[in-house]
């Protein structure tokens, strides 16, 4: 496993990164199982959220044994500080830790995001003083809207900003380039989300029905090699940090397989014609709500 330095925290992160979405409605065993391989893999920054279900409980359960040896990040939707810490203090019990090495605003994508954790009594009047006491190591912001992420990164010295960094819809619509400039500006580690996925499902069966249901959006098939890697690729030519793959074993098995080859060589003639040729197939289908240009896209459920 190859590791990179996340922005300016210091953190020496592996180059994929665990998505708790994998420890997801899994048996315990089987989330412990999943997570030793991540390990014995090399992987060392795991990612986690009150909104993915029992994934706090799972994974928490499967950290015990390993949290001195790992990066461990939680999320809260909560944008008031009185609501947020209450979540924050129940993830630090589900997951059996006492500090977070990040702490991310989690979803953020309206104005009115911005307004209430950024106003009076948010989050961002509380979260500095944690960070001085250790409870969080690092302050960071997920989002999917470009101009809320932008200006929250303009806003406050976030440590790191996760976003969908993916070869369709930033080949399609250029979504990620300020965002990316912007937090290469300012030092913000970046971390990429959504770059292993094909495109959004296109009904509710046919996510349901497939073998990827904890996937929001369809990822690409691990059979796949070669526009596995070109997507993989893809990101990391944009300057991510890490890559944050789907929340189906199979795609993070093959996101861990396969980082070293995409690190090894960039992107290739061959790759970049071979995404246009999948742009193609997807050209008509309606990506963006109509919120603040957000990506989360219509068929994402």
């Amino acid at each position: 496993m190859q590791y990179r330095t996340l922005g300016q925290t210091g953190m020496n992160i592996s180059a994929v990164v665990y998505g708790g979405i994998v420890s997801m409605d899994a048996q315990q065993k089987d989330s412990d199982g999943y997570v030793e391989w991540a390990l014995s893999q090399g992987i060392n920054y795991f990612d986690v959220a009150p909104s993915y279900g029992d994934a706090q409980t799972k994974l928490g359960n499967s950290l015990v044994p390993y949290r001195d040896r790992v990066f461990l990040a939680c999320k809260t939707e909560k944008r008031l500080a009185e609501d947020a810490l209450k979540e924050m203090a129940e993830s630090r019990r589900l997951l059996h830790t006492d500090y977070f090495d990040n702490y991310q605003l989690h979803a953020m994508k309206t104005q009115q995001d911005l307004d209430l954790a950024f106003g009076p009594g948010g989050i961002l009047s509380v979260l500095p003083k944690l960070k001085e006491e250790g409870v969080i190591r690092h302050i960071g912001i997920t989002a999917h809207s470009e101009p809320v992420a932008v200006e929250a990164m303009k806003r406050f010295p976030f440590d790191t900003v996760l976003f969908p960094f993916n070869w369709l819809i930033h080949k399609r619509f250029g979504v990620g380039t300020d965002v990316i400039k912007t937090a290469k500006e300012r030092g913000i580690g970046i971390l990429s989300m959504k770059s292993f996925v094909e495109r959004c499902w296109g009904t509710k069966d046919e996510r349901y029905t497939s073998r990827y249901p904890k996937s929001w959006c369809k990822p690409i098939d691990a059979e796949n090699e070669a526009f596995g890697l070109a997507a993989m690729r893809y990101a990391l030519s944009l300057g991510v940090d890490a890559l944050v793959p789907p929340g189906n074993f199979e795609s993070f098995r093959f996101n861990v397989d396969h980082i070293e080859q995409a690190l090894a060589t960039p992107l290739s003639a061959e790759e970049n014609a071979l995404l246009d040729e999948k742009v193609k197939e997807f050209t008509g289908w309606e990506f963006f709500t109509a919120d603040a240009q957000s990506v989360h896209w219509k068929g994402e459920v």
